[in-house]
């Protein structure tokens, strides 16, 4: 499976390029993978420069499926900053079907299950997995219920607050741009020289999901997927097998 260049020129923007813009070729469709921080004005920037020049036919969100709704909810409300980057997307996709990928669902539960069955996965460890998508679960209910009080209401319900950085949009993008990837480098740093342990057995599981969806969602059409940036290489080697 060839990939495609980038589909935004990357000279033209300094919050759009190759560590954060993938594009993956397929017989049916291509995938775009948009990496993002949460929250970050970069990341809304990038997202927002992909979609004006890419139309797909399904916007793909590193969200569990319950919580698309609220997401859209956030996304018609254009007075509020809440959603960060996935609210954006849906806002700058107004036509494409807007698809949750994330755990938890019920592919993720039953790859868990089975791969806790298969690799005898010590109890200390089981617990704090099943701890661990518990709180998600949790939260995905949150978030549904969210939408529905907000979609019945004329009040906005939100679950978590936006995360403020050291810059905003009225930055310049270059500013913007440096300062998402110091703490990109940061982040990852630390990432490297931690112990993942359960948490990192989790994630790679949410990884094999998240392509499993996309390729069949490529099946219809092209699909831009925004994700965690920590995801993006995962992803885009598993699509390209």
């Amino acid at each position: 499976m060839a990939v495609s260049p980038p589909v935004v020129p990357t000279e033209d923007d300094p919050r759009v390029n190759d560590r954060f813009l993938r594009r993956v070729a397929g017989d049916d469709g291509d995938v775009t993978l948009v990496g993002v921080v949460h929250d970050h004005p970069a990341s809304v920037a990038r997202v927002e420069l992909v979609l004006e020049s890419v139309r797909p036919d399904a916007l793909a969100l590193e969200l569990p499926p319950a919580a698309v709704s609220l997401y859209r909810a956030y996304a018609r409300d254009g007075t509020t900053r809440l959603g960060g980057e996935m609210s954006a997307a849906i806002r700058a996709a107004p036509d494409a079907d807007v698809v949750g990928i994330d755990a938890p669902n019920w592919s993720f539960l039953r790859r868990l299950v089975v791969r806790l069955v298969a690799d005898r996965v010590p109890p200390t460890t089981a617990r704090r997995l099943v701890s661990s998508v518990g709180g998600a679960t949790r939260q995905a209910v949150t978030c549904r219920l969210a939408a529905t009080l907000t979609n019945a209401t004329s009040v906005t319900v939100t679950c978590d607050e936006p995360i403020e950085y050291a810059v905003d949009r009225t930055d310049s993008p270059a500013r913007q741009a440096e300062h998402e990837h110091g703490h990109v480098t940061a982040v990852q740093s630390l990432l490297a020289n931690a112990d993942g342990g359960p948490m990192s057995y989790r994630d790679e599981l949410r990884e094999r999901c998240m392509v499993d969806r996309l390729e069949s969602l490529r099946e219809g059409g092209s699909v831009v997927a925004v994700v965690g940036v920590d995801h993006l290489d995962a992803i885009e080697a598993g699509l390209e097998r």
